[in-house]
């Protein structure tokens, strides 16, 4: 199980930085412009083009310079081959990988897979994240579920993840 830092986290870094030559905060924290944690993406369009990051309320633009994009669409493919002990697939936007590692969303879903056979283990995953994002923010669960979720940005990405049983059921949710 691995989200898109890619194979070699290394080789996306210079790619933003060598297109990006005169923006020293290109990469933040690990995080492109101290946004987002991976480099490719169908979405976040606001580090892709100028004019997305320009129709932004002021308080989420970056500072975009240059033209060029700072996250592609365009995939990085990597090949696994299956094993005995693969059991799912988790897709997820990376609002995920915000309150979880790797190593816990498979944990997570291993157990709730055994331990509730007839559950949701991506509304599982969301509900989690929830209830992490509530705690980081001094707040119980339905406190956050009581803001809007316009407000709720504030607190939390949004996210979305599908979960794909290798023995054939597909969960989504988002939250």
């Amino acid at each position: 199980m691995r989200h898109n830092k890619l194979a070699n986290p290394s080789l996306e870094v210079l790619r933003i930085k060598a297109e990006h030559p005169d923006d020293y905060q290109a990469i933040l924290n690990d995080r492109v412009k101290g946004q987002l944690k991976v480099t490719r993406a169908f979405g976040a369009g606001f580090l892709k083009k100028p004019s997305c990051n320009e129709a932004l309320l002021e308080a989420f633009r970056i500072n975009y310079v240059g033209s060029a994009p700072y996250v592609s669409c365009i995939p990085s493919v990597h090949h696994h081959r299956l094993s005995s002990s693969d059991r799912f697939l988790v897709l997820s936007s990376d609002g995920l990988y915000q309150y979880f590692s790797n190593e816990e969303v498979v944990a997570h879903v291993t157990w709730f897979m055994e331990n509730v056979p007839e559950g949701d283990p991506a509304q599982y995953l969301i509900a989690e994240l929830l209830f992490r994002a509530a705690k980081k923010n001094g707040m119980d669960f339905h406190e956050l579920l009581d803001i809007p979720h316009g407000d709720r940005r504030k607190y939390h990405d949004d996210v979305s993840v599908m979960v794909v049983s290798l023995e054939g059921r597909i969960w989504r949710s988002s939250g």
